[in-house]
This record gives structure tokens, C-alpha cells and sequence, in this order.
């Protein structure tokens, strides 16, 4: 696994949460994810889920799959381990702060979200991150500040709201409740991101739908596109009280 592999892989996932520049500052504070009332958006309901799956990044210069393995304790705690065999890299990120273990580098990250998001280039929060990797309704932040505009077509409820200067839609499957389309454009340098979420399964014990398939697509007029797919083969919700493994070992290097 060359030395950018892991790096575009963190990249690939964290970039699910970001949108765009302009989007709102990266405070860690708690904020409310749940859908406003004429929004007819169910976000998941848990404790614990553990996921395993594949991702596959088409980067320029970067195409690869990988195993990927997902545990979260909402609102809380987000864990990601991706590997080739050997893992590649591991990341613990709470609301306040995100640690990254590189094992084949012998490096490691520890800091906070406004310093990540300088490096990747865009804004990331807790909330963004949990949204988006679950499915999840992305409302307006801060929230109330926004009111979207809604529109029924068939079986699909259309939302768009425009927050300093970018445009977000989201489609929302009637029939599930839940959100299978989250569309985001700036409006001044016309890059866009596209998340399609796929393949819905009920997750016991209450059968939530849960889309095991998503596909992310960044389209920028003066660069080279980017595309990220996220396949699960097993979701588990509230099974067993997850543990969340992080150490760093002696001899890693601090990224700087």
C-alpha cells in the first residue's frame, strides 16, 4: 500500500461530511440532526452500530478498494479502520477531536476539527460526518437558521435550502422515510457533490432501512472529478456494547 493510499482513504470518508468551503464554521458544539416537521426524513435510531463493508476511492492518481470497518456510539464516538491486509489507517473521532493511527508510516494525527479541515480543505464537523455516513437527513447549521423550501413528486419529497451561498437538496424516499439523494453546489465555483444512497435493508430489532450501498461523486469545472463507493455487507444495531480500540505505540512520529 503506497505511502497516499491511506491518506486518500481518511480523505475519501471524512470528505462524505464536507460539502464545501463555505459551508458553516467547524464548531464542536452539539447541535440537533433531527429532519424539521414538514421534512418527512427518519434518521436512524441507536446505541451502538457496527458495520463492515468496502470502499473504493477513484482519485487522481489514487484508485484502490480496501476493507472497511465502521463502529459508532451515537452522537458520541466514530471508529473507521480500513486495511489491505494490513490496516492502513485508523481513526477515533468524538466531537471535539480526531486521532488517525498510519501503522505503515509509523505516523499518527491528533487534533481538532478546525485544524483538519484546513489540511483537507474543507469543513468538517462530528455531526456532518455521522450524518452522512449513516444516511441521514444533513439539516441547515446552525439549525432554524434556514427554512427549505419542500415539494412532493410521486414518491419522492424534494428539499432544497441555499446557506451562504451553497445550494443543498436532498430526495427522500417516501416509501422508507428515508434520504437517497444528497446533493450539495456552490453556487460561486460551481463544484458540486453528489451522495446516492442504495441497496435499503431493514436493520433489526425495529427494521430500520438502512442503505448499504453509497456512492459519492465530486465534480469540479477545474478539476479532475473524484468518486468514492462505500459497499457494507453487515450492519449491526445495538448487539453488544462496542469498544473502541486506540492507542498510539511507542516510535510513532506526530504528524504536524
Amino acid at each position: 500500500m503506497s505511502k497516499c493510499i491511506p491518506l486518500a482513504l481518511l480523505g475519501a470518508v471524512l470528505l462524505m461530511s464536507s460539502c464545501t468551503r463555505k459551508l458553516t464554521p467547524t464548531a464542536s458544539k452539539t447541535v440537533s440532526t433531527k429532519a424539521p416537521e414538514m421534512v418527512k426524513a427518519t434518521n436512524i435510531d441507536f446505541r451502538y452500530l457496527k458495520a463492515k463493508g468496502k470502499v473504493s476511492i477513484d482519485f487522481p492518481g489514487v484508485q484502490q478498494t480496501a476493507n472497511l470497518n465502521v463502529r459508532m456510539r451515537k452522537d458520541s464516538v466514530i471508529w473507521l479502520s480500513a486495511s489491505l491486509g494490513i490496516e492502513g489507517f485508523r481513526a477515533y473521532i468524538t466531537r471535539d477531536s480526531v486521532k488517525v493511527l498510519f501503522p505503515l508510516q509509523r505516523e499518527y494525527y491528533s487534533g481538532d476539527y478546525a485544524y483538519l479541515s484546513r489540511i483537507l480543505n474543507v469543513p468538517i464537523t462530528f455531526e456532518r460526518v455521522q450524518a452522512v455516513l449513516l444516511g441521514d437527513y444533513l439539516p441547515a447549521t446552525p439549525p432554524n437558521t434556514v427554512t427549505p423550501t419542500v415539494s412532493t413528486e410521486g414518491d419522492t419529497q424534494r428539499v432544497q435550502y441555499e446557506q451562504t451561498g451553497v445550494l443543498v437538496q436532498q430526495l427522500i424516499d417516501l416509501s422508507k422515510g428515508r434520504v437517497q439523494q444528497l446533493t450539495v453546489q456552490d453556487q460561486q465555483t460551481q463544484n458540486s457533490l453528489q451522495v446516492d444512497y442504495s441497496d435499503f435493508q431493514p436493520l433489526p430489532p425495529q427494521n430500520q432501512p438502512f442503505a448499504h450501498g453509497t456512492a459519492l461523486k465530486v465534480k469540479q469545472p477545474k478539476g479532475a472529478p473524484a468518486s468514492v463507493t462505500v459497499s457494507y455487507r453487515n450492519v449491526d444495531l445495538d448487539k453488544e456494547r462496542l469498544s473502541f480500540p486506540f492507542s498510539v505505540p511507542k516510535g510513532y512520529a506526530r504528524k504536524k
